[in-house]
């Protein structure tokens, strides 16, 4: 597959970044999308015959169809949608509001529905495309602080895994990303909240991992940079990945949860 067109979400900063720049390094197109997009045309620097740059909301499913109308009059098509879009909200369950939860999931999962709404189509047309969900793995794997946004990565997960079948027929591939943690701003205050209702029963634990989330940002093992370039490797390829885990962690835990799967499975065929 040559001279693609991408449509990425959240591209102002961070991964979604990262991966528009290096499709456009790569002599792609691309639509580089997110709510705040000042100066990221010019931190691209390319000309603007290779690129279009969207304010977009992906929890706005009107923007959403007009984004794609919009990238289609520019380019007439998108092989590879880029669903990156997300945020995280942390802290233990009861210690998040109601409204908190829910707009976790409007914009983790909803978001990339919508957006997988306006550009199905357009792949089918042409029986082709490529859509790449960037997940995490705490869409595999749980931890406490992290009930909430894993939750909402397992849903997305979940339906990247049955939608994957559903078109795969059609001509249309799909990669799931399950990064471990990162050196982007994701767990920046500005970035990642943190429930705020005091529980007195959680409060020794929930400072504990808020003194972690502190230590950790900016210290994440995992460069971003090498994911980039692995994903616009993998949109190259005849044969992309199904699931690609990144970073030595994103392994690690997800063995561990499958060796207590495999333990679960065996105590459970002993009792029924």
């Amino acid at each position: 597959m040559t001279d693609k067109v991408w449509f990425i979400t959240g591209a102002a900063k961070g991964l979604g970044y990262l991966i528009a720049r290096d499709a456009l390094r790569a002599g792609d197109k691309v639509v580089a999308t997110s709510r705040t997009v000042d100066g990221l045309a010019d931190r691209l620097a390319v000309s603007n015959d290779r690129l279009l740059v969207l304010p977009l909301d992906v929890t706005d499913a009107d923007a959403v169809a007009k984004a794609h109308v919009s990238a289609i009059n520019a380019f007439g098509q998108i092989d590879v949608l880029v669903n990156n879009a997300g945020r995280a909200q942390l802290g233990f369950f009861e210690t998040i509001r109601d409204d908190e939860v829910r707009r976790q999931f409007e914009i983790n999962v909803f978001g990339a529905m919508n957006v997988a709404r306006a550009v199905l189509p357009t792949m089918r047309s042409r029986r082709s495309g490529l859509v790449v969900t960037i997940s995490s793995v705490n869409g595999l794997v749980a931890n406490p602080g992290g009930s909430i946004y894993s939750a909402s990565k397992f849903a997305l997960e979940g339906w990247m895994e049955g939608l994957s079948e559903e078109v795969a027929p059609l001509g249309i591939r799909s990669l799931i990303i399950d990064p471990g943690m990162m050196r982007t701003n994701f767990l920046d205050p500005s970035t990642a909240r943190q429930g705020d209702l005091e529980i007195e029963d959680y409060a020794e634990a929930a400072s504990a991992f808020r003194g972690f989330i502190s230590q950790a940002n900016g210290a994440q093992d995992n460069d971003p940079e090498e994911l980039a370039a692995l994903i616009v490797k993998e949109a190259s390829s005849d044969e992309p990945a199904r699931r690609l885990l990144f970073g030595a962690d994103a392994h690690e835990w997800a063995d561990t949860k499958c060796r207590q799967l495999a333990d679960e499975i065996d105590a459970s065929n002993a009792r029924t």
